[in-house]
């Protein structure tokens, strides 16, 4: 993408665009691309291109399609960093090109066959407008189909509304965002079209998402699987996160579930249910790094380099006696990764145990957590039972989900307020202006349904 007066770039297929860096003029990072949003027109005119929906910090918002200078060594680069910090909210007559026009199956005007479509490529035309005017189809259902392309107006079919098609292509597009990103795509995605996909994903891919989404989507989604399937995707979770999900259900669904998981992964997720929600015992995570007193600082080092674990899990390993998985034997102490860091590789996690970090108790209600953990500066910390064993450690993003407010992944930033760092001051609390709050000015505003 070049901007008005620049050579013409060449034409940019979607899926490319998908996930990619977004940075300003200075070469720093905004966010990652989203979606492209286009408008559809009537007949076979091709859609018009709006802008690109946005992912920062979570929050997607809205870049007009003139604010895009170019897509070089793999990033989007804007003519400005004066953007809204807004929420993107998807308007009537816009189309997400990667969230509703893949895998949908069109008609190729010339032979009246089925296709689905794979991809789609948007080019400049004069005026500083772009198009959407190709679109890649696959012949066929199968993965091994022949994929050509055509242009806008060689198929038909894109004016239905959605059709429950699979996501496969949506997925694809999107295989490299973090879950917590996902998460945040599917959000804003109809409900019909968000079962689909988590149709579509695998279990652990599905369970990392579940985590970071709200608890009312969680159930959504978990009650849109098949009994087998959600016993599965469960098991995949952290048991302290299976434990928040299952106890959002009727008692009679959550056993039903719980029966039909591995005991093994059933166990620590039904002690979890045993405690309330509030306290240190129905917070905690039951599978923090435990090691025997024997243990090296290298093993201890190698252990908490486990991709899986969260920062805050693998902040600190636990030293106990046998058995070493929760509830283990009695517990000893534990080591911080920055002491052991400063330990020869070879010395005894044993002898560097800090003994004096007093344990939290399974009944220790929230207010009593929070303050231990700001007391002691920790991000986690220990829980044992009345026999000294290890049950579990509470992590300080444990006790955030539970002072935040229960919908705090959807709330919005105050509009009037919030303001994006790369803005001006002066831009922050800006009122309307042309189509879309909060841009530089009628240039930039987003056009309506009616003019497209």
């Amino acid at each position: 993408m070049t901007s008005t007066g620049a050579p013409a770039p060449a034409r940019v297929y979607c899926r490319r665009l998908a996930a990619l860096l977004v940075l300003d003029p200075n070469g720093d990072q905004v966010g990652r691309v989203r979606d492209v949003v286009v408008a559809l027109r009537l007949g076979h005119a091709p859609p018009r291109v709006l802008g690109l929906a946005v992912e920062v910090q979570h929050r997607p918002i809205f870049v007009p399609v003139n604010r895009v200078t170019g897509v070089e060594s793999g990033a989007v680069i804007l003519s400005s960093a004066r953007l809204s910090w807004r929420r993107f909210q998807q308007r009537p007559g816009e189309t997400l090109v990667l969230g509703e026009l893949l895998d949908r199956r069109v008609t190729e005007v010339g032979t009246g066959r089925e296709v689905t479509v794979v991809d789609a490529a948007i080019a400049p035309v004069r005026g500083g407008e772009w198009i959407l005017d190709q679109v890649a189809v696959r012949v066929g259902r199968g993965r091994r189909g022949e994929v050509r392309t055509v242009g806008w107006d060689e198929v038909s079919g894109f004016s239905l509304p959605e059709d429950g098609q699979g996501a496969a292509n949506l997925l694809a597009a999107f295989e490299k965002l973090r879950p917590a990103d996902l998460a945040s795509l599917l959000h804003d995605l109809s409900h019909k079209r968000r079962a689909e996909v988590a149709a579509a994903l695998d279990d652990e891919r599905l369970a990392d998402v579940l985590e970071e989404l709200p608890e009312d989507e969680q159930v959504e989604l978990l009650g849109g699987l098949a009994d087998d399937r959600a016993a599965d995707v469960l098991e995949a979770m952290g048991p302290d996160d299976a434990a928040d999900l299952l106890g959002e259900l009727p008692a009679e669904d959550a056993e039903r579930l719980l029966r039909l998981m591995e005991p093994e992964e059933a166990a620590p997720v039904r002690q979890l249910l045993r405690y309330a929600d509030d306290t240190a015992g129905g917070m905690m995570t039951s599978e923090p790094v435990i090691l025997a007193p024997s243990a090296t600082v290298a093993e201890a080092l190698a252990r908490v380099r486990a991709p899986e674990l969260s920062p805050a899990l693998a902040a600190q390993v636990y030293v106990a006696r046998p058995p070493y998985e929760t509830p283990t034997g009695r517990y000893l102490g534990l080591a911080h990764f920055q002491r052991l860091l400063r330990e020869p590789p070879g010395t005894l996690v044993g002898a560097v145990i800090d003994v004096d970090t007093r344990p939290l108790r399974p009944e220790a209600h929230l207010a009593e957590v929070t303050r231990h953990l700001a007391s002691y500066n920790l991000v986690a910390a220990p829980v044992l039972d009345d026999a000294g064993r290890l049950v579990g450690v509470v992590t300080v993003d444990d006790v955030l989900d539970h002072i935040l407010p229960p919908d705090w992944r959807e709330r919005q930033l105050d509009d009037d307020d919030a303001e994006h760092p790369a803005l001006g001051a002066e831009e922050a609390g800006r009122g309307p202006v042309g189509g879309r709050p909060g841009l530089d000015g009628p240039s930039m505003a987003r056009p309506g349904p009616a003019e497209a």
